[in-house]
């Protein structure tokens, strides 16, 4: 019988599933047509059809890993400072969840740099997401929440330190646990509001939304 489109389209759900879990226990270096058929259970002349290329398949990996990283639950913190704050958390690897993303995520940064193209949606993806984050820092001062300054540059150094944070906790997850990353943005943001930070305890984390 021939194949339909929702045939077509089931096996590469399949396909995108595998290589999901090719990623998230091994990572991009890890990510082969050899590696993804192997999960599928299928030769790598099938997957050939999805992927004709190395590129492809990490191109396809990069996209399923913004589908997973916006299908993430996030905090629910209304406007102001406190939007900004569950932004930032929201990078963060405070979960086992997201712990595993971030590895991810990190995994990529040396593949994307080795292709030129890569790396363009790459810087892409930051700057997407610096410019929500400038937003957010705009709705702040116009509350007098945050000082003035320019949005975007704020923005860029917000993301700078999370992403430091980022990597820290996953070298060193023994020294920064959760609970120092979110001490951390508090000293962080009582900083740019103005405002000596706070060696004592931080305040709990929010729940997600």
């Amino acid at each position: 019988m021939p194949r339909t489109k929702g045939d077509h389209e089931a096996r590469r759900r399949d396909v995108s599933e595998a290589v999901w879990r090719v990623l998230a226990a091994h990572g991009f270096d890890g990510l082969t047509l050899r590696a993804v058929a192997a999960e599928l259970g299928a030769t790598t002349g099938l997957l050939t059809h999805y992927f004709p290329a190395k590129r492809d398949l990490l191109a396809h990996a990069l996209d399923l890993l913004d589908e997973r990283t916006a299908a993430r639950p996030r905090r629910s913190a209304g406007q102001g400072l406190a939007a900004v704050r569950a932004a930032l958390l929201d990078i963060l690897p405070l979960t086992a969840e997201a712990t595993a993303s971030n590895r991810v995520w990190v995994s990529s940064w040396d593949t994307a740099l080795a292709d030129p193209a890569l790396s363009e949606g790459h810087a892409g993806r930051y700057a997407r997401s610096r410019v929500r984050l400038g937003e957010l820092i705009a709705t702040a001062q116009e509350l007098g929440e945050l000082p003035p300054g320019d949005p975007a540059r704020l923005a860029a150094g917000a993301q700078a330190f999370t992403l430091g944070l980022v990597v820290q906790a996953l070298f060193d997850p023994a020294a920064f646990p959760p609970e120092h990353q979110v001490a951390l943005v508090d000293d962080y943001l009582t900083s740019l509001a103005g405002g000596p930070s706070e060696s004592g305890p931080t305040r709990s984390e929010p729940p997600l939304s």
